[in-house]
């Protein structure tokens, strides 16, 4: 049953009204990734970036990127894990959608005095060092919800994964799709800002064809 929501308030201080800025990953839980990218890589045609063990998450996580967003396909490494026990109670499907907010400390407080059942009412540090808070399903008509702000502690972290994903791409021989390519770019070449990508592609749409 979905919780009662009310309008958010308009503010009545100086500070901006947060915003959600873009969808940063669907992610799937599956039993088993390269079955699962049988159908999401292989037949569908999604580039995969890369598979990396999460280990505070527990988990095998595969990266397939597209257009500033990305599907992600987790297997839980352990039988204890959160991921296990949702793979165990609902079978393989859909886990969360994750959106990218400019201020993460201000959407969370807008939505409390929406009446928005928080799992996390305050951010929390998640992978790479960027803040994150879930949404509890009640007030999201069935559906976890995981907002995000990026920080510069992340994309430090993923720049070097980045790198080496592309040196290695290169040192052996291989073709990659511009979709990943184009992805991996953005991490290497983003500085801790949240809009980095955005101009990278900005630029690529200007230059001729």
């Amino acid at each position: 049953m979905n919780a009662r929501l009310r309008p958010a308030a308009s503010s009545e201080s100086d500070r901006p009204t947060p915003r959600i800025l873009r969808m940063d990953h669907v992610a799937m839980v599956v039993e088993d990734i390269e079955a699962a990218l049988v159908f999401w890589r292989d037949v569908l045609g999604l580039p995969l970036s890369h598979v990396e063990d999460v280990a505070d998450q527990e988990a095998a996580v595969a990266f397939l990127p597209l257009d500033g967003s990305e599907v992600e396909l987790a297997k839980p490494t352990t039988e204890g894990s959160g991921i296990a026990r949702y793979l165990q109670k609902r079978g393989p499907g859909i886990h969360h959608v994750c959106f990218e907010v400019d201020d993460l400390e201000a959407m969370l407080e807008r939505l409390k005095a929406a009446g928005v059942r928080l799992i996390h009412e305050e951010p929390v540090i998640g992978t790479g060092g960027k803040k994150i808070a879930f949404l509890h399903p009640q007030s999201t008509h069935g559906v976890l919800v995981e907002l995000y702000q990026l920080t510069p502690q992340e994309a430090e972290r993923r720049r070097p994964v980045a790198r080496g994903l592309v040196d290695r791409a290169r040192a052996e021989g291989q073709v990659m799709s511009a979709a990943v390519l184009g992805f991996l770019r953005a991490l290497v070449h983003r500085e801790g800002d949240p809009r980095a990508d955005q101009k990278d592609r900005d630029r690529a749409d200007r230059k001729p064809s």
